[in-house]
């Protein structure tokens, strides 16, 4: 029977709390990044590019690409790898740069 890492570490999690996703609940951990929840929750796209609208995730996971971009409880352009979940958190799904008002 295969363990998981948190067993093979000897780890406890502590109870798990709910985010939202466009108002869909998501699972979460304590200690995952938002990133970490999304994926664990099967979504694996939460941002548009600017200019085609197509869809990006997490892809290099410590911060460095930005593709994971994400509006978290209304603050757009926070890096979802590097966020960690916290219960009710709301993450909405950000189109471009985030900033409608900019027009770029």
């Amino acid at each position: 029977m295969a363990r998981t890492p948190a067993e093979l570490a000897g780890a406890n999690s502590g109870a798990p709390f709910e985010i939202t996703m466009d108002g869909r609940p998501v699972p979460a951990l304590p200690g995952q990044s938002v990133a970490a929840a999304l994926w664990s929750a099967g979504i694996l796209a939460w941002r548009t590019t600017r200019t085609t609208g197509r869809p990006r995730g997490a892809f290099c996971g410590i911060g460095q690409c930005y593709d994971c971009l994400a509006t978290i409880n209304g603050e757009p352009n926070r890096r979802a790898c590097l966020v960690p979940a916290r219960p009710g958190d709301a993450i909405t799904t950000q189109e471009g740069h985030g900033h409608a008002r900019i027009g770029v």
